[in-house]
């Protein structure tokens, strides 16, 4: 071959290379021996063969989960009833699995590169229970829950694959009246205890603690649409029971014959824990931790009465006393929260144990509040109605009476000080009288003098009537005696221009 060669037409060194493909070309080549228009039809094909690849691929992972999902149907029509609440879980998984394969074949599919927006709408599984707002409680629930779970490790999964298809169940049963979502979860704190109870093998104490641990987990999740559901008059009830409490405000310690003594500081300390615990079963979730606020308002009210007797207070002195607590707590929602307690708690938490026995307390406490009278208070009929109404408050002495201060003002200053302002109030409220006495009675003085100031006026225009005439009318210059000296008027005169 000569130095330089004329080939297609182009000048091409001897040091240039000829095309492996055997296509003719001989000049530079772009990759592996190839020129630049094999090197695009060989990855064109290499790329088609990755394809199908793939397609082969995503067709076997949907066999394989048509065959688990037809397995599962299987199972689920044995006559197995502890499963049977769940198929529609288990229909809804395989059904989100089977759209996942489907995503992944028009990942590779040529038309996704096309239309990569209509994909990723196609491709999304909307859930209201998934794509709702969760607040920060439920999330740290829901975490404390899959980390307790992890120790009973095949067990907690499963617990935790019933707990989850639970909630998805109930969150299509909004239309059902309280009754009837109290027994669903009821029938499922049974059927979960029953199943934990064969696998613990009757270790009724690590049954409990599981079933704590379900129960938070679910009525976190439950409580916006469980608590207080519009099916029922639990508002309503809320409403007349504050009012009620309110208009009993004038209840003191003496008429509900409570063994406490609010001068002392720490049982003042005791009762006020007792308050704030009252209160602040509204703000929780779990019925467990209601029940858990109740028991403590309850210790409470126990160390008041301990501290104020020097000794065991007894069941007498803690029921007047816990009614004394609801009369100047008013917790929010009271009846609200007692319905709530009594549908989804835990059964084996009112039945037993000190919390079911300071709730059937608190219970008591509130039908006393709504049934008290004057036979309760060993009150005049009259009087309750009078202080129930606001007419009369037993804190305020009659009129002419004074003020028991002398055994009490000697032992306790603070109530003395309490009776010496209410004296000086009294003694303000009679010097106001007097004050507006003496303001009607210039009043009226002021309306006499008016009147016999107009009566002398009148008297007198009568006795002399005022004449009024009219100014003569004369010319300015009428009394000049000189007016015949005066000049001529001016005459106005015109000059040519």
């Amino acid at each position: 071959m000569n130095q330089r060669t004329e080939r297609r037409g182009i000048h091409v060194d001897q040091s240039e290379l000829l095309c492996n493909k055997g296509c003719g070309y001989y000049g530079n080549v772009a990759w592996q021996g190839l020129c630049s228009k094999c090197w695009r039809e060989e990855y064109q094909r290499a790329r088609q063969k990755q394809i199908q690849e793939d397609w082969a691929l995503a067709e076997k992972l949907q066999k394989e989960e048509e065959a688990a999902y037809a397995s599962i149907q299987g199972a689920q029509a044995q006559p197995q009833a502890s499963l049977a609440p769940f198929s529609k879980f288990e229909e809804k998984k395989t059904n989100e699995k089977t759209r996942k394969v489907t995503t992944v074949k028009k990942f590779f599919s040529p038309s996704s590169r096309t239309a990569p927006k209509k994909e990723n709408q196609e491709g999304k599984t909307p859930s209201p229970s998934i794509s709702r707002q969760s607040s920060i409680e439920t999330d740290r629930v829901s975490r404390d829950f899959v980390d307790f779970l992890k120790i009973l490790q095949k067990p907690g999964r499963e617990i935790h694959k019933q707990s989850r298809a639970f909630i998805e169940i109930m969150a299509n049963k909004k239309d059902l009246g309280a009754d009837e979502l109290s027994e669903c979860v009821q029938d499922f704190y049974q059927n979960m205890s029953d199943r934990l109870m064969t696998h613990f093998k009757g270790s009724t104490e690590r049954v409990e603690q599981v079933m704590d641990e379900v129960e938070k987990y679910i009525m976190t999740r439950l409580y916006k649409s469980v608590f207080c559901p519009e099916t029922t008059d639990d508002e309503k009830k809320d409403l007349a029971t504050q009012n009620r409490i309110r208009a009993l405000h004038w209840v003191d310690i003496q008429m509900l014959c409570v063994p406490v003594d609010e001068e002392i500081p720490e049982v003042s300390d005791n009762v006020v824990k007792a308050i704030t615990d009252v209160i602040e079963m509204d703000s929780k979730r779990v019925p467990r931790d209601k029940l858990a606020c109740i028991t403590r308002c309850s210790k409470h009210i126990f160390s008041a009465i301990k501290i104020t007797k020097s000794e065991p207070a007894s069941a007498d002195d803690f029921l007047p006393t816990l009614i004394y607590i609801v009369l100047k707590a008013n917790p929010p929602r009271l009846q609200s929260n007692i319905q709530y307690i009594t549908r989804f708690c835990n059964p084996s938490r009112l039945m037993t144990g000190e919390d079911g026995y300071y709730f059937t307390n608190l219970c008591c406490a509130v039908a006393f509040i709504e049934k008290l009278d004057a036979q309760s208070l060993n009150l005049d009929p009259e009087d309750f109605e009078r202080y129930m109404s606001g007419q009369a408050s037993p804190r305020r002495p009659e009129v002419g009476s004074s003020w028991p201060q002398m055994d009490t003002a000697a032992s306790r200053p603070a109530l003395a000080q309490v009776y010496q302002n209410l004296d000086l109030l009294s003694g303000l409220g009679s010097r106001q009288e007097r004050v507006l006495e003496g303001a009607r009675s210039l009043q009226s003085d002021l309306i006499t003098w008016q009147e016999s100031v107009e009566r002398e006026v009148q008297e007198i225009l009568e006795k002399y009537p005022l004449e009024i005439r009219p100014p003569a009318l004369s010319a300015i210059d009428s009394d000049n005696v000189e007016n015949d000296r005066l000049p001529l008027p001016l005459t106005p005169q015109v000059f040519a221009g």
